[in-house]
């Protein structure tokens, strides 16, 4: 591979500080929007319990766009796709502030992921090939900073917007902020490209995309939609035959989107499977929690975005133990016995209720939010640790795509028993919105504790034999 020429010391000061704005744009937007949402229902005259499809509409197009994010920059360059994605994003905001619909609003959530999904590969990718490897353990850990603030500020900025300003606020805020990104990105952003023209698996992008839509969609379907059961099947079926079709095409073409090798190493493996069911249930834990205090327990909107401020502080703690408690108990204690208190702390927010003292709900958001943020870090660390460098590229990306898809689903699935039981009021002991919230966190922590067992597979040195100074995960991921 031909060595690049340096970068000028400008450009190699400023760069990192344009990829961690775009971070920072695309971590908060995800947390200051959870908090609006019983608001922009009010407004678009849509029940509050059945916004999950903005969420979900944004995610998902990440999910779908992120395999393509690398080809994508090798084609067109860095620069262009980064300065678009950015553009992108902004566009697709301030579409979102001027939606008057909710369907107008999807529709604005799918452009603004549109440039959210390169946002971030295109960013880190970058910095991969900007700067020698000896500076980029620093420069990464700079870059997922602004990453992490975003959820610490993001709910309270949110429920104060929406309290003080109105909700159509938490997109305008991204214009400003979009604009200096455009200017810094043609500034400062070398326009590099990958130095071997591949062929772009377009068969498997399209085979595998469907699958991801269809299933998601039949799970919407339990939800939002309303779909009669005969339908919902025959769109999961049509999703998981999709997958099939393309888990057995990948296995005999030359360059697959994901090559089902990838999967002959045990850890990545287990994480694979691990991270798709573990964030079923905490991928649901950030839109049902403002729901819950502001439509089951009558938080106002600022209230409620300061009541979330615990678990992200604690999230944030939580980063600089995962470290240390996985070298010294290894990923199979830590992943099997943090996954089952995850199950149980979910769980346990079915026991909130009028009466709780507010005290103890900011004790246990906080627990919530130091389990959730190790879960993440071991989750992501443990899938990757094994891979080779060659597998590396693809491996990360088929963990993103998975933890985009995952935390979809977890809202879908949410959203489906949430509807599902606000339907029953009245009827199997539900009596209450407050009583579907219970229901909901219960139903959702055990199946955060089924995860367990999938990591309970691992053996004891199960990424022990690899230590690495760089070992820590693309924190954003989780965000």
């Amino acid at each position: 591979m031909p060595t690049r020429p340096p970068l000028d010391a400008i450009t190699a000061r400023w760069l990192p500080w344009v990829v961690a704005i775009a971070f920072f744009m695309q971590s908060l937007d995800g947390t200051i929007l959870n908090t609006a949402l019983p608001a922009m229902a009010r407004d678009l005259a849509e029940d509050p319990l059945r916004m999950q499809g903005v969420v979900i509409a944004y995610m998902l197009t990440v999910a779908l766009l992120i395999p393509a994010s690398g080809w994508i920059a090798d084609r067109f360059g860095t620069k262009k796709i980064f300065f678009g994605a950015i553009l992108l994003f902004s566009f697709g905001s301030l579409l979102c502030a001027l939606s008057s619909s909710l369907s107008m609003l999807v529709g604005a959530r799918v452009i603004q992921g549109l440039g959210g999904a390169l946002m971030l590969p295109v960013g880190r990718l970058v910095v991969l090939r900007a700067y020698p490897r000896s500076e980029l353990v620093r420069i990464m850990g700079f870059i997922t900073i602004p990453g992490l603030l975003g959820p610490l500020i993001g709910p309270t900025m949110g429920g104060w917007m929406v309290q003080y300003l109105t909700w159509h606020w938490i997109f305008l805020i991204n214009l400003p902020v979009g604009v200096l990104g455009c200017y810094a990105v043609w500034k400062f952003i070398p326009d590099l490209r990958g130095t071997e023209r591949t062929r772009f698996d377009s068969l498997g992008f399209l085979l595998f995309g469907a699958a991801m839509i269809l299933i998601t969609i039949a799970m919407e379907g339990l939800g939002e939609l309303h779909l009669p059961h005969l339908r919902v099947m025959l769109l999961l079926f049509g999703g998981l035959a999709c997958l099939a079709a393309y888990w057995l095409r990948a296995g005999r073409v030359e360059n697959p989107l994901f090559a089902p090798s990838l999967f002959k190493t045990r850890t990545f493996a287990v994480g694979i499977i691990g991270n798709l069911f573990a964030r079923l249930g905490s991928g649901a834990l950030p839109f049902l929690v403002p729901l819950l205090l502001q439509v089951a327990l009558g938080y106002s909107p600022s209230q409620a975005g300061m009541s979330m401020l615990p678990l992200a502080a604690a999230a944030m703690f939580a980063k600089w133990m995962a470290r240390p408690l996985i070298e010294r108990l290894g990923y199979r204690i830590v992943l099997t016995g943090n996954t089952l208190a995850l199950g149980i702390m979910l769980a346990s927010m079915g026991l909130v209720s009028e009466q709780t003292p507010y005290w103890l709900l900011l004790c246990l958001l906080a627990v919530l939010g130091a389990i959730n943020s190790l879960q993440f870090t071991a989750m992501n660390t443990v899938t990757l640790i094994d891979l080779d460098d060659a597998s590396a590229s693809s491996g990360n990306s088929l963990l993103s795509v998975v933890a985009q898809l995952s935390l979809s689903l977890g809202v879908a699935c949410a959203g489906a028993l949430l509807g599902g039981f606000t339907a029953e009021i009245g009827n199997d002991g539900v009596e209450t919105v407050l009583g579907a919230f219970q229901l909901t966190f219960v139903t959702v922590g055990i199946m955060a504790m089924l995860a367990a067992t999938i990591f309970s597979q691992l053996s004891k040195e199960d990424g022990r034999r690899v230590k690495r100074p760089d070992e820590h995960p693309d924190e954003h991921i989780e965000h």
